[in-house]
């Protein structure tokens, strides 16, 4: 009896180890943690990143990266100052096709 037991218990450790589970990915956290109250000057961007919206993600995300210090923000995409600031960058974009 001690025999079966063992065998079973072989046949079910093995049955196990070849069971997988789904891997997570990692591209399903938001950039984004927390949005920047500080105001921001137009001159002092160096690069302005945004991501849309996707599975991962349900916000659009504006990451500002400063001349200054390197620095990046994260900025609010329904801010004015962020919207005329996006304006006018597709507009010099426009004009440059």
């Amino acid at each position: 009896m001690n025999q079966s037991a063992l065998l079973i218990f072989c046949l079910i450790l093995s049955t196990l180890s070849e069971v997988q589970g789904i891997p997570l990915s990692r591209t399903t956290r938001h950039t984004c943690i927390s949005i920047s109250a500080k105001p921001v000057n137009p001159n002092s961007l160096e690069k302005l990143e945004m991501t849309s919206v996707s599975q991962s993600c349900p916000h659009v995300e504006i990451i500002a990266k400063m001349k200054k210090n390197q620095e990046k923000r994260c900025l609010n995409p329904e801010s004015k100052i962020i919207k005329s600031v996006l304006k006018a960058l597709s507009k010099k974009r426009s004009k440059r096709s």
